[in-house]
């Protein structure tokens, strides 16, 4: 039974920084590829960032390149997402996402690569 549990999540105003945790069971994060997705109302869930298991490299959307940060936690089993420089637009419930295969790079970027989910954070971040 895989359980991903998202943490970290609250209200920040603009240019402030926030770190959301994801905490895994039943799967290691080292070893397991995993994303953050987020969704704002009325809108589709998108891509924020993937991390391919073992060493891979962070894929980041190009809306939040050089303000969030993914890592590993491997002696606590999570991934962390930290994020600088917020702003009103990346407010959003924040998704931690598994898969149980070995997803190419080119399809990290699609909700459907992902095999598990996480119940989301909220993250309001106010003008």
């Amino acid at each position: 039974q895989v359980q991903l549990v998202e943490s970290g999540g609250g209200l920040v105003q603009t240019g402030g920084s926030l770190t959301l945790s994801c905490a895994a069971s039943g799967r290691t994060v080292r070893t397991t590829t995993m994303a953050w997705f987020r969704q704002a109302p009325g809108k589709e869930r998108e891509f924020v960032v993937g991390l391919k298991k073992n060493m891979g490299t962070p894929s980041y959307a190009d809306t939040v390149k050089g303000r969030f940060a993914v890592s590993r936690d491997n002696g606590k089993n999570t991934l962390d997402l930290q994020m600088n420089n917020l702003k009103p637009e990346d407010t959003a419930v924040y998704y931690c996402a598994a898969a149980a295969g070995s997803p190419i790079t080119s399809s990290l970027y699609y909700v459907r690569t992902y095999d598990y989910w996480g119940q989301g954070t909220q993250v309001t971040v106010s003008s």
